[in-house]
């Protein structure tokens, strides 16, 4: 990607969670490409073992953990363990999130906590563990992956959309609260991207996608990565 040259990542430490795939692994390949050293995780160690066969293919050395990001017990292990073995992190992605498309009328409360779990709190919880590290070092940036559900409602994902909603307050919270460290949050809100997450969907809504931009196809991954590439500020390398 051409952008990548105007950017140089090297001797930075980025954790992207949920990076086994989809988007995250777009973004963490981007960064990589960059200089940046890639830390993931993912909930179970096979989904680990896949990221890091997905990246040694690329020629990426990453490292690879197995975090449940709701834990904030695991949360903490996790940083304290990337910054034994790895470093600080410079670079905080919060990518890993889950949808349920149900109505909510069908919905239990259990199953709109666990959206709202993982989706919100868990990047309260990952944020909170990596922010006193980088108010030492004096720098850092943590970008959220909202949604364009964090602007907009419609039917089946009610907890999606109250998550992702929360999300953007709170970017929004950290990028005040914790500016004068400079440390800056950003989120992006990518639209429908063909991932193994909206696989189903493809299925059955591409042609009202397309109704509603007949120029293109589906956004990839790629995309969404030089989103996330544009919001890290040169500040990072201070």
């Amino acid at each position: 990607m051409s952008f990548l040259n105007n950017f140089s990542l090297e001797g930075k430490i980025a954790l992207v969670t949920g990076a086994s795939y989809g988007i995250g692994f777009a973004i963490a390949s981007a960064y990589a490409e960059a200089g940046a050293t890639i830390v993931f995780n993912d909930i179970k160690q096979e989904l680990v073992d896949k990221g890091l066969a997905a990246y040694a293919e690329k020629g990426i050395k990453a490292h690879g953990y197995v975090c449940d990001v709701t834990n904030e017990e695991q949360v903490n292990e996790l940083v304290k363990k990337v910054e034994e073995e790895v470093g600080v992190i410079d670079i905080l992605v919060n990518n890993a999130g889950i949808i349920k498309r149900i109505p909510m009328c069908d919905m239990s409360a259990a199953e709109f906590r666990q959206v709202i779990d993982v989706d919100l709190n868990a990047p309260f919880i990952v944020s909170k563990a990596v922010i006193p590290s980088m108010i030492k070092k004096g720098h850092g940036k943590i970008i959220n992956i909202c949604s364009m559900m964090s602007e907009l409602g419609r039917e089946t994902v009610s907890a999606y959309a109250a998550a992702k909603g929360g999300l953007k307050m709170l970017t929004k919270n950290i990028a005040s609260e914790y500016g004068e460290f400079n440390i800056q949050c950003n989120g992006i809100g990518p639209g429908y991207i063909a991932t193994p997450q909206t696989c189903l969907l493809r299925l059955t809504f591409s042609s009202l996608l397309k109704s509603f931009i007949p120029s293109c196809d589906r956004s990839h991954g790629e995309n969404v990565a030089s989103s996330g590439f544009r919001v890290v500020p040169m500040c990072i390398n201070s």
